[in-house]
C-alpha cells in the first residue's frame, strides 16, 4: 500500500484568529514569537496540514502540530529561530531516529514549517 501524500491545508481545532490575537497579544508585552505550520504529512499523522502552534521566548504554547509527540522539538527549534530569524522546515517521521527521539510513532512523517513573525 501506497502511503498518502496530504498538504490540503485544514484548520486545526485551535482557530486561527485565537492562535494570532494570542500572539499579538504576547508582542504587545515585549516577547517574541514564533510560528509553526504542518506543511505537509504522509501516511499516519495525528494532525493534518495547516495544523499551527505559537510559541514564544518563555516556551509558551498554544495549538499544536502533532497532539504531543513532536511539540517539544519543535518549541526548541522556535527558541533558535526567534533568535537569529532565520525560518526552518523541520521533518519528522518514524524511520528518523530524532522522530523515535521525540515521540513520533504513529507510522507516519510530518513537515512543520517554524518562522518568526514580526511585528507589523
Amino acid at each position: 500500500m501506497m502511503a498518502s501524500l496530504k498538504t490540503t491545508p485544514t484548520i486545526s481545532n485551535d482557530s486561527v484568529p485565537d492562535l494570532l490575537s494570542t500572539a499579538a497579544l504576547w508582542q504587545d508585552q515585549g516577547r517574541k514569537v514564533a510560528l509553526a505550520t504542518v506543511v505537509q504529512t504522509w501516511g499516519s499523522s495525528p494532525r493534518p496540514p495547516g495544523s499551527m502552534m505559537i510559541i514564544n521566548d518563555e516556551m509558551a504554547m498554544l495549538g499544536s502540530v502533532s497532539g504531543g509527540c513532536i511539540e517539544g522539538a519543535v518549541i526548541l527549534e522556535a527558541q533558535e529561530i526567534m533568535i537569529d530569524g532565520k525560518a526552518r522546515t523541520l521533518e519528522f517521521g518514524v524511520g528518523d531516529e530524532q522522530a523515535w527521539d521525540v515521540g513520533l510513532a504513529c507510522g507516519g512523517t510530518i513537515r512543520v514549517y517554524v518562522e518568526r513573525l514580526e511585528q507589523p
